[in-house]
């Protein structure tokens, strides 16, 4: 019988193989295809699962990177060039093979082959090979539907062989992009070179890449009886975790993840921060679609990514609205325990549009889309309700004025009162306590820990709520951020550790010493940082959990090993737990790793500055400056370098520079001030402090009024004091010294 089975094992994969030889072929050409451990040929995949195959290759999944052949390349290389602030770029072939020429990291002009296409449509960026193993993506990328060459950049180009000029680390394939566009990736880096010896299984993603490794399921296969269905398939259940752990804003913890594995064990979720977010949660920087979706209450009600999209071909399952009334159906559906979509909602008595036009469809009003790297248009899966109202208030957008362009928020607004009453106004927000929070409102307190204390709220809505809340300067949180600590969702207990960084160290370990021991990995790590500097004595019985987080600490450093800023924070970690030689070691490392990068330079500097190595401090900053003269922080901290060397001259000059690089800062300028003040020159700081105090900024205006009065320059101090006192008229102070000021002016 097992002759039997195996015979007709081969004739099925013959067939198979006859059928889709050409659906998952893996060219035999790429030297970087290695077949790890665990793992199959994904040619393997087809002999058996044809149809599947078929579908897959109709994917982008399936095109997410190709070896750079006729086939694959998109772009015009065909002696074609583009442009941009004065960097000419060509493109040619010759002999099947494809070249740029165009800025090298030296800034002379250099050519490359392009090896690898990245990406399918609505753009396709490409991979040259710049040695070492590194694989730099090109920062000019072809624009599949308008058939032209476009910059991704934004702004100033960024300088040759910087850390965002197309050849520094942030371009690079090994480190940046590695993760997402080719099956089982691994980088290999080599920290003693600094190179990369990067293998993977399938050149892009495949069918191992979402059903894990395939050797055992190949060999349960071959084993089985035809006759039979398999009980034991050898491979894990697909589901959502599946899809995230590329589809998330994330940082990685460990090498290896498959499918399966738990995605916080492996991953750490950015959590709703400024800067990634609006403030109601709608994305905001290019943050995929894990971050959204875990704040709707589809998510919370069990639907995954697989409800509305097909498995191989990642498109939508049903057309237009009829996928969203799947759910959303007249009565409520079984599936739902404690949710209830239920409604009549695909309708113009509730959209208020004609039936099939653009302003019917569902996905238009709750999935709004946002454009990245400038052409590829994707949707928020948060799932909002419309809020004209938050747009006109805190600049969050909305569906409505972005279909209807030249239109108001308050026209919509006051239309949506037409259509639906005002109650949705009333509806419940986390809008106003994160834009309070991203403001340092103490107001916004109260807010926050009620969103925090909301167990209908999503878990990464109040773990980011008690991370904002930390944030929030002059507030004692130690008491909330030990109550999140003991959560049950790991999100809350993650925001919980990442807040614990910013309350004094001697309160962390009350605050979240048992996180040391949580079941997830992502917690465990962000909870040893955060106790870095708290003595291992101190945690009794909890001892060994923390060596055992410190591990995987270590382990999430090393997953890193090419990244400097990893490296960096990792140098913190080790001056905290008094370990000076290792933390300046990591600090150098860093630097080594990405030169470029100021903030790298700055962190030695003052892990320098904290040692009492003064001289070795600014001596680091001098040498920062010579290759980035432009960078004000720089500057800015090399003049606190000087002035802890006396060498009060040269640093008054580094602040002059500071202020010149950025004229906003205000920190810049009244520190300026002070040490023109402290060399004398106290008549100057008033008069550059009164030219800068049109722009509104409390502390220069308070410093100005402080320089008028020590100056006995009366007039000027009134002037300052009564702006002053127009920013902060609630402060007795200022009115009292008003009053004064006035006499002893009249009674002269």
């Amino acid at each position: 019988m097992r002759g039997i089975t195996v015979l007709l094992f081969l004739l099925l994969a013959f067939i198979g193989h006859s059928l889709a030889k050409d659906v998952l072929s893996t060219p035999a050409g790429d030297p970087r295809i290695s077949i790890h451990e665990g793992f199959v040929d994904e040619r393997m995949c087809t002999s058996c699962h044809a149809d599947q195959a078929a579908a897959f290759w109709k994917s982008h999944h399936a095109k997410a990177m190709a070896l750079a052949d006729d086939g694959a390349v998109r772009g015009d290389f065909n002696n074609s060039s583009f442009e941009h602030d004065g960097v000419v770029t060509t493109f040619t072939r010759r002999d099947g093979r494809f070249f740029v020429g165009t800025e090298a990291a030296d800034g002379g002009q250099a050519e490359f082959e392009i090896k690898y296409t990245f990406g399918y449509e609505p753009l396709q960026q490409y991979l040259a090979d710049i040695g070492g193993g590194r694989l730099q993506a090109l920062d000019i990328a072809w624009d599949t539907a308008s058939r032209q060459w476009f910059w991704l950049g934004d702004g100033t180009p960024a300088k040759p062989g910087s850390t965002y000029h197309w050849t520094g680390p942030f371009y690079r394939w090994n480190r940046t992009c590695i993760d997402c566009h080719s099956t089982d990736p691994r980088a290999k880096f080599q920290p003693r070179t600094n190179e990369y010896k990067s293998t993977y299984v399938a050149t892009s993603i495949g069918c191992q890449s979402c059903h894990g490794p395939g050797a055992k399921h190949v060999a349960l296969a071959q084993s089985a009886d035809v006759l039979s269905p398999m009980t034991d398939r050898g491979l894990p259940k697909v589901e959502g975790s599946t899809c995230f752990a590329c589809h998330a804003r994330r940082t990685r913890l460990l090498d290896g993840y498959q499918p399966g594995n738990p995605f916080l064990d492996y991953f750490s979720p950015a959590l709703l921060r400024q800067g990634l977010y609006f403030p109601d949660g709608q994305i905001l920087d290019e943050v995929f679609e894990y971050g959204s979706f875990q704040q709707s209450k589809m998510a919370r009600a069990g639907v995954t990514c697989l409800d509305c999209h097909r498995p191989h071909d990642a498109g939508l399952k049903v057309d237009g609205n009829a996928l969203c009334t799947q759910c959303h159906t007249e009565t409520k559906p079984e599936r739902f325990v404690d949710q209830d979509p239920s409604g009549l909602f695909d309708t113009p008595a509730h959209t208020h549009h004609q039936a099939g036009s653009t302003g019917a469809q569902c996905a238009n009003c709750h999935m709004p889309e946002r454009t990245y790297m400038k052409v590829d248009p994707r949707r928020d899966h948060s799932f909002v309700i419309p809020r004209p109202d938050l747009s006109a208030t805190l600049g969050t957008p909305n569906a409505c004025t972005s279909c209807h362009i030249g239109r108001t928020n308050d026209w919509a607004a006051e239309t949506m009162d037409k259509w639906y009453g005002a109650q949705w106004r009333k509806r419940p927000l986390i809008a106003h306590a994160f834009a309070g929070a991203a403001n340092g409102d103490q107001a916004a307190l109260e807010a926050l820990r009620a969103l925090v204390s909301d167990k209908d709220q999503a878990g990464i809505v109040r773990g980011s709520a008690i991370a904002a809340m930390s944030e929030i300067g002059g507030v004692d949180v130690s008491a909330d951020i030990r109550t999140a600590a003991a959560d049950t969702d790991p999100l809350v207990r993650l925001g919980a550790a990442e807040a614990a960084g910013n309350i004094p160290p001697e309160q962390r370990l009350n605050a979240i010493g048992d996180l040391v021991g949580d079941e997830t990995r992502a917690v465990r790590v962000a909870a040893a940082n955060a106790l870095a500097s708290i003595p291992p004595d101190l945690f009794g019985d909890r001892r060994g959990n923390l060596e055992a987080a410190v591990a995987d600490l270590r382990a999430y450093v090393e997953t890193n090993a090419d990244v400097a800023e990893t490296q960096s924070n990792y140098g913190f970690f080790l001056f905290a737990r008094q370990r000076t030689a290792e933390a300046e070691a990591a600090f150098r490392r860093s630097i080594f790793l990405d030169p470029t990068l100021e903030t790298m330079h700055i962190n030695l500097a003052e892990f320098y500055r904290a040692t009492g190595r003064n001289d070795k401090s600014e001596q680091t900053y001098a040498e920062a400056i010579r290759m980035a003269p432009e960078q004000a922080d720089l500057r800015y901290g090399h003049a606190l370098s000087l002035v802890r060397k006396q060498a009060l001259t040269e640093a008054i000059m580094e602040l002059e520079e500071a202020v010149r690089l950025d004229p906003k800062s205000s920190r810049y300028k009244t520190t300026f001030a002070v040490a023109l003040d402290s060399a004398g020159r106290t008549e100057d700081a008033l008069d550059r402090l009164d030219g800068w105090a049109a722009g509104g900024d409390a502390d220069i205006m308070g410093l100005a009024l402080q320089y008028s009065l020590k100056l006995r320059r009366l007039p000027e101090a009134l002037k300052h004091a009564e702006n002053l006192a127009r920013l902060r008229p609630e402060d007795r102070e200022i009115s009292d010294l008003i009053g004064q000021l006035k006499q002893a002016i009249s009674g002269k």
